[in-house]
């Protein structure tokens, strides 16, 4: 059911680097609630900082998103009613708000040098009182301001924080109170005229009447900041309202520490070359401070919009498990019909993956093995590992494997085995099955054992697909010519 107010919320990385795991998470939980309410997400730009911004970066965003299967209401490519929606191309908008904010008594201008303003610092820690900015030029003269210039001296712009404690309701963390002490008047604008993260966004916002705001829990502390803002924006007919606020939950990594976008596994690169599916990494995603059900944790992503409800969402740091985020996957992997996996798999069965030429590849084999590799891949890219055997002229031993199965007696029990395969019906997997039993029983061995050697002379390693519908698929010939090679190994 639709909110009675529209919901209209946003997304709005910058394009710094790779996309990390905590920035499609945010994007993740802001598309569902969008989804969820039948509201609006404004995909957004924040592409102010000329230094770290990259065009680059500003593409594998929008293919991370189309990847990733989040569609956007408005923004790049959409348009939309507020459009522009990169902010390196709405700099007027900014320098005529903070132009009426400095009008308006709001802000004003700072001429501190960076040197006063760190021995200022430093002198109320060793009183024991707050260190934040100090209001030293909050009521400057005209005659001062003269003065300033004259010595040409270059000055921010600072913004004005009313003296009294800020209140909110965090949609996650409940009500919070912030002290007025504790929040000093702040930059919004650079002496070189660059507006600042904190002018530009809470702009945005207002200009494009974003009615929640969920992002991270780092970006808690900046919020009262906004608040006054916002309040500001509102007397001066620019803002309509205060949105709402939701603060995520921090994603841990090693160590209990934050997730940093420097940590190997945040990179939402990683996720895609391994061969995780959008749907299994948007589902353990999500359960990264949120919970689909007390006792289900694989759902389908339209499952998880029907059921977001921020309410739902915990706001104690949630740790990023890879492990699990694998057997997700992997659930998902086994969730797909038989022809969308093998199509999922193209990209690791053709160069430069693929382990074996591109004239070896077999069609009709790969056909027949994908539902045996469906049911084992944790990720897609294992592919190429499970199934090289098949088109390889000859299998490539891994000499972990070799040296795990070839034991003392292993020449002589794939003598036994050879000879009753050679007798077996290789339409059936059953008769390969019995050949390799029997061929463990004269030597003492249980099947488990028994197939050992026999899977690595064929495929080369001691993990993998299920062994005898891989022996019925690779076909006699082949199957015992590998084996005649690994005997001639085990002799040499």
């Amino acid at each position: 059911m639709a909110n009675a107010t529209p919901v209209r919320v946003r997304f709005c990385p910058s394009p710094t680097g790779n996309p990390h795991v905590g920035l499609v998470r945010t994007a993740l939980f802001n598309w569902a609630y969008a989804r969820h309410n039948e509201g609006t997400l404004v995909f957004r730009i924040e592409d102010t900082d000329a230094a770290r911004d990259s065009e680059e970066s500003y593409e594998q965003l929008l293919d991370s998103m189309r990847w990733l299967g989040f569609d956007w209401d408005e923004g790049p490519e959409v348009g939309g009613p507020h459009a522009p929606y990169r902010q390196s191309q709405r700099m007027d908008i900014y320098k005529d708000v903070a132009a009426k904010l400095i009008d308006g008594g709001y802000a004003y201008p700072c001429y501190c040098t960076t040197e006063e303003l760190d021995a200022r610092r430093e002198a109320a820690r060793a009183a024991g009182k707050p260190s934040g900015y100090d209001g030293h030029c909050r009521d400057l003269t005209a005659e001062q301001i003269q003065a300033y210039e004259a010595e040409g001296r270059k000055h921010i712009i600072r913004f004005r924080m009313p003296d009294e404690a800020t209140t909110f309701t965090d949609l996650v963390r409940g009500e919070i109170t912030v002290q007025a002490e504790n929040v000093t008047d702040y930059g919004i604008v650079r002496a070189n005229g660059a507006p600042l993260y904190t002018l530009v966004n809470p702009v945005d916002d207002a200009l494009m009447e974003i009615t929640h705001v969920l992002r991270g829990e780092d970006l808690l502390s900046s919020t009262p900041r906004q608040i006054a803002l916002y309040k500001a924006l509102i007397e001066l007919g620019i803002a309509k309202g205060i949105p709402e606020f939701g603060h995520l939950p921090y994603v841990m990594g090693e160590g209990n520490k934050k997730l940093s976008k420097r940590d190997p596994q945040a990179s939402l690169n990683l996720y895609r070359e391994r061969g995780f599916l959008p749907e299994g990494l948007l589902n353990y995603l999500s359960l990264l401070g949120w919970s689909f059900s007390a006792d289900q944790d694989v759902f389908s992503i339209p499952d998880m919009v029907a059921k977001f409800d921020l309410a739902d969402v915990n706001a104690n740091p949630a740790r990023f498990d890879l492990k699990k985020a694998e057997a997700i996957n992997a659930d998902h992997i086994r969730m797909l019909d038989v022809k969308t996996f093998a199509e999922a798999c193209e990209p690791w069965l053709r160069a430069p993956h693929a382990n074996w030429a591109p004239e070896e590849f077999d069609e009709a084999a790969w056909q027949a093995i994908a539902p045996h590799a469906q049911t084992r891949l944790k990720v897609l890219s294992e592919i190429t590992d499970n199934v090289d055997f098949l088109f390889r002229a000859e299998p490539v031993f891994d000499e972990p494997s070799w040296t795990k199965a070839m034991k003392e007696g292993s020449d002589a029990l794939l003598r036994t085995a050879r000879a009753k395969l050679d007798a077996a019906d290789w339409t059936s997997p059953e008769s390969l099955k019995e050949a390799v039993l029997a061929a463990g029983e004269e030597h003492g061995l249980k099947l488990g054992k028994a197939q050992a050697p026999v899977r690595v002379a064929v495929t080369g390693r001691t993990i993998g697909l299920p062994l005898f519908e891989s022996l019925e698929i690779l076909g006699k010939e082949k199957a015992l010519t590998r084996i005649d090679a690994a005997l001639a190994k085990l002799t040499a």
